[in-house]
Parts: C-alpha cells; structure tokens; sequence
C-alpha cells in the first residue's frame, strides 16, 4: 500500500503545484471563467458550450474550478446543454489523463518507484482500491484528477475505468448545471447550497467506505 500513497502523493503534488500557479498568476479564476462565457454568450450561445468543453478537459492539465465551470455552464447554458457540455468536458479530462498516462507512466513509475516489486505491490493495490476511489474522487480536489492517471499508470482496464468516471463525472456535471440553472447573480444561494451538499455526500460516502475497510 506504501508504494500506492508514494505514487498518489507525488501525482497529487504535480496537480497542487499547477493549481499553485493558477491561483497566484491569476489565470483561469472563476472571475476568468465567467467573462469568457459571458463574452461568448453575446457572440454565439455555441461558443459557451465549446468553451465550457475545453476548460473541462484541460483540467488534467492545469487546475481549473472544475465545479464552479459546471455551475456556470448551468447558469448560462441552462440544465440540459449545460449538463452535456460539462459532461463531455469532464469525460474528455479523464480520457486524456488515462491515455497519456498509459503512454508515458512507465518511465514515471521506474523513476518513482525503482524496485520492481514495490511497482507491482502498488498495481495490486490500485486493483483492489482503485474502483471505489475513483468513484469517490470527487469528494476531495485534485483526487480524481490523479485516479485518472493512476488508472492509466497501473494499466486498470479502460471500460472499467470510464464506467466508473462516468458514475462518478455525469451525475456530477448534471447536478452542478442543474443548481446553476437555477441560480442567478443576484440569487446564488441554489448553487452554494449545492456545492455543500454535494461534498458533503461524497465525505459521508467516503467516510463510510473507509469504516467497513
């Protein structure tokens, strides 16, 4: 299990770092964020949609307020083409890590983890956690982004791995549109109630995960 943490922490710190840059530069902020779609929305109801799409999927990447971007794709696209939107959006992300870290995750692991037999001790081990964390990674930022990758890394066989992003990402992203479709500038108290609930469900779930662990 040692050698799993090792991997996790280390793709965690990667994560934390860009999420480090974007904060302190100031790019991609939620304030960012809503004149982008504000601005789109004036040109073409479609380019939010798109806009909507690649910041979600670019989330892999670099740190994005992957649920305010749901929330806004909600508020500004309404529920069902919100929902889409940042459905595809988030799916795309999670593709884009699993496949890149299949490519280029062995020469991460050797580096990483040299013995080879540690390496295989954290392949069993994300076989045997790997499912519940992914469909629990949403409760804390970053997780999902490193289950994606270490799904990837570990070779975790890729239908299972979308299943278990889609139960864990489209409800997610339908949710989080639907608040915002209900929410407006001068009453977004749906949306903040939400993004409570929605933590606070996936911290119980997890919570009861570990327990009966």
């Amino acid at each position: 299990m040692k050698p799993l943490v090792k991997i996790m922490v280390l793709l965690g710190l990667v994560f934390a770092t860009t999420f480090l840059f974007v904060s302190l530069t100031g790019a991609c902020s939620v304030e960012d964020v809503t004149s982008w779609l504000e601005r789109a929305k004036g040109s073409n109801p479609w380019y939010v949609s798109l806009i909507v799409i690649l910041i979600l999927a670019v989330d892999i990447f670099i740190a994005v307020p992957t649920l305010t971007t749901c929330i806004l794709a909600g508020y500004f696209l309404g529920f069902t083409v919100g929902g889409l939107s940042a459905s595809i959006g988030i799916m795309a992300a999670g593709a884009i890590g699993y496949w890149l870290s299949r490519m280029y995750g062995s020469s991460f692991l050797k580096y990483v983890i040299p013995s080879e037999t540690k390496r295989g001790e954290a392949k069993i081990a994300f076989e045997q956690y790997g499912l519940p964390m992914i469909l629990l990674s949403r409760s804390t930022p970053i997780l999902s982004e490193v289950c994606a990758c270490m799904a990837g890394i570990t070779k975790m066989r890729f239908t299972k791995f979308y299943v278990a992003w889609s139960v864990n990402s489209i409800p997610y992203a339908f949710i989080a549109a639907y608040s915002g479709s209900i929410s407006s500038l001068e009453n977004p108290r749906p949306a903040i109630y939400t993004l409570i609930m929605m933590y606070m469900t996936l911290w119980v779930a997890w919570f009861i995960y570990k327990r009966r662990k």
